[in-house]
């Protein structure tokens, strides 16, 4: 199995310990982490795992980062399991998760393989506007590399993932699994093949910072257009958020004499802001800032539609 791992030298140790607690036996499977770069403990807390036993570790480290489509690259080309399994560097395994992904491969040969994702139960306290995690309960479109498994010829035969295109986290996983469908190659989900993801505090400004990057994730949609069809709202939106979001700019830029028309254009985004802050938190004092979080959004977005030449908001 493989990782990338960036400067999160204290989620390390968890991970590894889930891997080692793993119901197949340590001899049928090897580790490869990737450090992309990490300044802080990373390479010490890879070496000495490497250097304990328990697990066949075989650290990879990359002088500087250059993000996680690469740095999975590097791992996988040195795997020598005919089955690559990938998770993040913010993730713990079931204990049965690499069993759960073999059984699926012979249940389903050559397929890509997603696998479930929750958040960590043991960090739900954590949840809240400022906080990120992911959850990942049905068979979807962007096969996230939190939980993911692919056959290593079909690794080879499509390359891997495109890191020239895919510098920064955002849309590279979904790219390599649409290049695989496009190819001929079948899904599945496996419900039993879980893995927990981190909650992980951000702050205000951090949570801004990961709106923003999304730019990149535009390129997807001119790469494959079937995803587009599948995913966003009316073709055009990246999230309904979008889309509500820009129907209420919209509406500020009529005349005040329409007031129907403004209110009818603004009344579905006012709602979502009184309903996201029930559910995330904050009630309507945090309304700024999520309407804040939006526009940052999808201004990088708009930035990845000019950039790519292809309309995605």
């Amino acid at each position: 199995m493989v990782f990338a791992t960036h400067e999160r030298a204290s989620r390390l140790a968890e991970l590894l310990d889930s891997l080692r607690r793993q119901t197949l036996a340590a001899s049928d499977f090897e580790v490869i982490p990737v450090d992309d770069g990490s300044r802080d403990a990373t390479g010490e807390i890879l070496a000495r795992a490497a250097r304990e036993g328990g697990l066949d570790v075989r650290p990879v480290r990359l002088a500087e980062s250059r993000g996680p489509a690469a740095a999975r690259n590097a791992g996988w080309r040195i795997a020598r399991a005919p089955l690559v399994a990938f998770t993040d560097d913010d993730c713990v395994a079931d204990p049965d998760w690499l069993a759960a992904g073999l059984r699926g491969a012979g249940a389903h040969p050559g397929a890509v393989l997603q696998g479930r994702t929750e958040p960590r139960s043991d960090e739900l306290d954590s949840l809240g506007p400022f906080a990120r995690t992911l959850r990942v309960s049905t068979g979807g479109d962007h096969f996230q590399t939190c939980n993911v498994f692919y056959p290593r010829e079909l690794l080879e035969r499509l390359g891997g993932f495109d890191e020239a295109t895919f510098t920064v986290p955002g849309g590279e996983d979904a790219d390599l699994a649409w290049r695989a469908i496009e190819g001929g190659s079948d899904t599945a989900f496996l419900d039993g093949a879980r893995v927990f993801h981190a909650v992980s505090y951000l702050g205000p400004v951090g949570k801004l910072r990961v709106a923003w990057r999304w730019t990149e994730t535009s390129k997807i949609y001119s790469l494959h257009p079937e995803l587009r069809r599948r995913t966003l709202t009316h073709r055009i939106f990246w999230k309904r958020t979008h889309y509500l979001l820009v129907r209420l700019l919209l509406a500020l830029l009529l005349p005040r004499r329409l007031r129907v028309l403004r209110w009818w254009l603004a009344y579905p985004y006012l709602a979502h802001l009184r309903s996201r802050g029930r559910v995330e938190g904050g009630g309507l004092l945090l309304g700024p800032y999520y309407l804040a979080h939006d526009l940052v959004e999808l201004a990088a977005m708009v930035r990845g539609s000019v950039r790519y030449r292809i309309l995605v908001l």
